[in-house]
This record gives C-alpha cells, structure tokens and sequence, in this order.
C-alpha cells in the first residue's frame, strides 16, 4: 500500500479534474477513488478478475457519492472498447481512457518494456510480468490542486471484494487449494456455463 499524504500528482491535469471530482450541485466532491481496470491498448475485453471486482462496487458507487467520493474507473485502451464492454457487463460507473496519457504509467499499473527491462516494480516490490496490473489510488482535491493520497495493488485490493469477503465467511472459505492458481475458477459474469449464472444476469 501506499499513502502520500500531501505529495501532489502529475497524473492528473486541470483538464482531467472535472472527470475524477464531481461538480455537481447536488453532491459535488473534493475526494475521488479511482480502479485501475486492466485492458491494455490492443485487448478485446477487460480483465476478467478486475469485472470480477467491479461486479462488487458497481452499486456501491451512489453510496461514495454521498459521502464526498467520487468514483471511477480508468483502463489505457480506447474509450468506444470501454463503453462497449461496460455495456455487455452492465455497469453504471464512469469509465475513462487512460490511452495516450501518463497516467497509468506515472501511478506504477501499466509498464512499458523498456520500463520493465530498467527493473520497474510493481506493489512496491515484484516486478510487474505483462503491462497492465491492477490498482486503487485516491486523490484529494483542496485549493485547486490534485494530490495523490493513496494506492494499493494486488493482494491489498481484495479487502474490498465483497464476493472475497463473503467466501471468506463461509464454511469452505475461498475452496482454491486444488486449483492451478487460486483465482482460476473465476469468469466474467455472463461467462459462468449454468443456470445459476444465467439466472442472476
């Protein structure tokens, strides 16, 4: 994880503000969250466990916006794919193209591979193995200036994976000790082959 504090944020230009703090009458923000949804530039879908997660706060997002939190998510490929597969998973929050901008690159989710082969981390400390990865920044907006408060990545994500939350309650937990990898049996919503799946959707 990490937390900032007041360090401020090249990311994020005056242009950009509007789209990461409401400006709303109603409940404008000075705070904003934003996922770092991974689809990379050339990728025909998003990352099947960054839906996985957003399956989880899709609806929560009306309840941030109450308490002074914006919330978005944001992916380095074009914004007609974004629209496309937000539409097919059925999501409501905003989604903004990172393509073209520093913006991944400077808050450590997107690689390049000269970055990589300069020995760029990812979470502090792994070395990130493909371009895209996954986070959570916040920023803070007061007199006029974006700062940068907060990240995590990968495993520091799952405290807010209600799905993970809940396994993790039940009486078999996450059951993942026989699987290749332990996220191995997870599928975009509308990609579980049962009736349970389908009748949810």
């Amino acid at each position: 994880m990490r937390n900032r504090g007041s360090s401020r944020t090249s990311a994020v230009d005056s242009s950009s503000r509007s789209r990461l703090f409401s400006t709303s009458e109603v409940n404008p923000s000075s705070t904003s969250s934003v996922y770092h949804f991974m689809f990379g530039p050339e990728w025909t879908e998003g990352c099947p466990f960054c839906s996985f997660w957003a399956d989880g706060f899709d609806r929560a997002i009306v309840h941030l916006n109450h308490r002074d939190v914006t919330m978005l998510c944001a992916s380095r490929t074009p914004l007609a794919q974004l629209v496309a597969y937000k539409r097919r998973m059925s999501w409501s929050f905003e989604w903004v193209s990172s393509l073209g901008n520093d913006f991944n690159f400077d808050l450590e989710v997107s690689f390049s591979d000269d970055s990589r082969a300069r020995g760029a981390k990812y979470n502090f400390t792994v070395e990130p193995h493909g371009e895209e990865h996954p986070g959570l920044s916040a920023f803070a907006l007061q007199d006029g200036v974006v700062y940068h408060t907060y990240s995590c990545y990968a495993r520091g994500l799952e405290a807010f994976n209600g799905a993970y939350q809940l396994l993790d309650r039940a009486p078999n937990g996450r059951d993942e000790d026989d699987l290749p990898v332990p996220p191995a049996w997870i599928r975009r919503h509308d990609e579980y082959d049962d009736s349970l799946a389908l009748a949810s959707i």
